[in-house]
Parts: C-alpha cells; sequence; structure tokens
C-alpha cells in the first residue's frame, strides 16, 4: 500500500506540476515520493514505479497530441511512453547506485539520464526542445536567468537533482544540492537587478482570431498603432495568402505572416523575407522549409516565426549574430498558449534577447532579455488585440551564445560515467534483503561518491 501512496503521490504532482499549465514549484517535488520509494523497492518496482508515474502524469497530453496536433495515436503514444521508461531508468539507476554506496552518483544519475533524454529529443525529433522540463519555470525568474549560461538543460538538471539529493538521505548531496541552488539563485537575482534596456524602437502587436475582412480591418489596426507612435507593427502568422499586401508605412515596418508555397514573415516596405524552418508535422507538411536568416534595421532585429522558437540551436544563430530582439509572428492553439509562448521567452533569455511574438489564438507577448514580460494580452476572437512595448537597443551577451550545450553534453558524459561506475562497483555491505525479497538501505556508505 505504502508503494502504491507514494506512487500516486508522484504521479499526482507530476500532472499538475508538468503538461501545458503547470504550476512551477510542484515540479521540483514531483520526483521526490517515487524516489523515496525506490530507496526501500527492488529493482524491478522502482523501474517501474518510475515509469508509471511519469505515465500517469503525462496522460494528460494525449487529446492534445491526437486531437489539436492530429499526431497518429502510435506516435503519441511513443512520444509518452518513450520518455516514460526514461524515467523509470532513471529511478533504476538511483537505487541500484545508492544501494552500492554511491549516494552522490545516485543523486546524478536522475538529472544525467533526463537531460540527455531531452537533448536526444531535441536533436533527433522534429519539435526541438518542446519537451523540456526547464519551461515549468518560465515564471520563476531567478531559476530562469540560469539559461543564460546553461541553456534550458541546466535548469532541467536542477530540478532533478534537488529532489534526488535530498532522497539520498546523505549530507555531501545536500551539500552539493544547496551549494548549486545558492549560486542559481545568486546568479538569478544579480541578473534581474539590471534594468531594461528601453532605448530602442517602439513596437505593436496587433491579432485578431476573427478571418473576416482581414486586409482592411489589419490596415486600419496598423494605420492606429503609427498614430500611436509605434515604428514597427507584427501580425501574427500565416493571416494572408499573398504577399500582395498594402501595409507600407513611411518610417515603419509591419512584418505579417503570408501562407504561400512557405510560412514566410514578410516585412514591408523593406521587403525582407523569412521563411519557417521547422514545420508542425502533419499540420504544415505542404509548405517548403526555409534555410536562412533574416533581419531587419541592421543586424538588431531578427524574423522568426512560431515553432522554430522551439529550436535553441536555431535562436542561437541570431544570438550569435548579436541581435537585440525578435520579431515573431505566431499562431498557437488556445490550450497551448501559455505553454508555447513561454517557450519564446526562454530563448530571449538563452541569448539574451528581447522577443515580441504575435500570436492569434494565444498571447501577445513582448518579453525582455531577463524573461520579464512587458506586456502581454490574449487575442480577441471577435475584435483587434494591440499591444506596445518600447525594444531594446542593444543585445546582451550571454554565456550560452559562447558555450552552447555544454551542459547537456557534460550531462550524457555524467551517464556514461554512473553506468561505468555499475560495472565496477559491489554491492554495499550496507544492503541487506528485506523480507519481501526488495533491497532497504539501512546505513550511510563509509566512502565513495
Amino acid at each position: 500500500m505504502e508503494r502504491i501512496l507514494l506512487t500516486l503521490a508522484s504521479a499526482v504532482l507530476m500532472h499538475f506540476g508538468t503538461g501545458l499549465h503547470p504550476v512551477w514549484w510542484l515540479t521540483w517535488l514531483a520526483p521526490l515520493p517515487v524516489l523515496f520509494l525506490a530507496r526501500r523497492a527492488g529493482t524491478g518496482t522502482a523501474f517501474a514505479a518510475g515509469t508509471l508515474v511519469w505515465l500517469a502524469g503525462q496522460a494528460q497530453m494525449w487529446p492534445y497530441f491526437t486531437r489539436t496536433l492530429e499526431m497518429p495515436p502510435a506516435l503519441a503514444a511513443a512520444l509518452i511512453a518513450g520518455p516514460a521508461l526514461c524515467y523509470g531508468l532513471g529511478m533504476l539507476l538511483f537505487r541500484t547506485l545508492l544501494v552500492r554506496g554511491r549516494p552522490l552518483l545516485a543523486a546524478a544519475a536522475v538529472p544525467a539520464v533526463w537531460v540527455t533524454t531531452e537533448y536526444v529529443m531535441n536533436l533527433a525529433g522534429p519539435h526541438g526542445a518542446w519537451w523540456s522540463l526547464a519551461y515549468t519555470q518560465a515564471d520563476f525568474l531567478p531559476v530562469l536567468q540560469t539559461a543564460s549560461v546553461t541553456g534550458v538543460w541546466g535548469i532541467t538538471f536542477l530540478l532533478l537533482f534537488v529532489p534526488a539529493s535530498i532522497a539520498v538521505l546523505r549530507p555531501r548531496a545536500a551539500l552539493v544540492s544547496g551549494v548549486l541552488v545558492a549560486l542559481t539563485l545568486g546568479h538569478g537575482f544579480v541578473r534581474l537587478a539590471t534594468p531594461a534596456d528601453t532605448g530602442g524602437r517602439k513596437v505593436a502587436l496587433v491579432a485578431t482570431d476573427n478571418s473576416e475582412d482581414l486586409v482592411r480591418r489589419y490596415g486600419e489596426a496598423i494605420d492606429t498603432a503609427v498614430a500611436r507612435g509605434a515604428e514597427i507593427v507584427v501580425l501574427p502568422e500565416k493571416v494572408f495568402k499573398t504577399a500582395d499586401l498594402p501595409f507600407a508605412r513611411p518610417g515603419v515596418e509591419v512584418v505579417a505572416g503570408i501562407a504561400m508555397e512557405t510560412n514566410s514573415a514578410v516585412s514591408y516596405p523593406s521587403g525582407v523575407r523569412y521563411d519557417k524552418h521547422h514545420m508542425i508535422p502533419g499540420v504544415e507538411r505542404k509548405f517548403r522549409p526555409g534555410t536562412s536568416l533574416a533581419f531587419l534595421d541592421g543586424n538588431r532585429l531578427g524574423l522568426i516565426i512560431c515553432k522554430d522558437l522551439d529550436f535553441p540551436g536555431l535562436v542561437r544563430e541570431y544570438g550569435k549574430a548579436g541581435v537585440a530582439a525578435l520579431l515573431a509572428p505566431a499562431w498557437d492553439f488556445d490550450e497551448d498558449a501559455w505553454l508555447h509562448s513561454r517557450m519564446a521567452v526562454v530563448r530571449g533569455v538563452e541569448n539574451g534577447v528581447a522577443v515580441a511574438r504575435a500570436a492569434r489564438e494565444g498571447w501577445l507577448t513582448v518579453s525582455d532579455n531577463r524573461g520579464r514580460i512587458v506586456t502581454e494580452r490574449y487575442s480577441d476572437r471577435t475584435g483587434m488585440t494591440t499591444v506596445t512595448a518600447t525594444l531594446p537597443r542593444e543585445g546582451s551577451p550571454t554565456l550560452y551564445i559562447a558555450l552552447g550545450d555544454w551542459v547537456a553534453w557534460a550531462s550524457a558524459g555524467l551517464l556514461l560515467l554512473t553506468l561505468g561506475a555499475l560495472a565496477r562497483t559491489k554491492t554495499s555491505n550496507s544492503v541487506s534483503e528485506s523480507p519481501t525479497g526488495g533491497t532497504t538501505v539501512d546505513a550511510p556508505p563509509t566512502s565513495g561518491a
């Protein structure tokens, strides 16, 4: 009964701490019950419990995958079951290393498995870093600043290492965890003390979810925004089906989403065009993907479209180019609006850039290079929604731009280290057989990481 309750507790915490509308502080707690179960259970039970926790916690994504994104059921099942097996593997490694007298490695094995899993999915899959647990912390700004050094991978590592270090019940692991948390929060608060750069151009984001008479209505909304001082206007993704639009205004750039043979963002009157690189499988199969970046105002502003902001490597190229802000036409699906907007916010923190993202069926959001929301409103189902903000004059270079995905590679190396430790280490004398056939950690090891 205890094992069922611990598994159920982790599954419930995982359900509310992840998904499309996560409660950020629950994400930190979600692994704890199943980790305490793994301390006392056998290897099969630890693996099964971890797998079940992820399956139960992520079952909420099934309708989103199959209905909203139109994924084949087999693919949706694989995208839930595959990570679940990896989560179970993390619990198995945790239990095995702990009973063999390697508590620090046991704590590190859990995030090492998961960060490696996220990174492989980022490189090999069509959805980039969409799966990262790090987005759950998008509104917890002190921790979010870690992305400027480590990308999302460092935040994910912390989210799993901290509870795992608590679960091993060893002073050394707790000390390491405490130091990492202190450094994370210290760095975050120092970075947030820097005021926002508001010396650039004024941007207006304009969107409506109504599809009637769009050329006229958007034209009037653009004129209103310009009359209020906007120098750049960003419209949503795939609003129009032709690039022949009457949106040229003297001294103003209007960025509009155009659906032709490519899914494009076209700027008027300059004619600068960005073609979306990464399409939603199935939903956008008819579009030809783009391959290049696009810039306005010299290299100060970059154009990008919706899903492309899910890919850290692509956005990092804009960071290397030194842009101050990204202008992003977007189209969300209502239910994923918060999460998808926050993915864009995280990309901005990683690369030290502001992001102005105009979505229909979602949030019109301007965030600064620290992830602070400058302005935000939800798109209107009938009328026009407009928000305005001032963009930064310059970019804010980050260590992530220079170092890239070093934490992901370090996690993969750490995973190999833990597997090597398993191959070398015999069962510790601190392990005794329990009456039920499982194993119980009776006393702390006298040595070992």
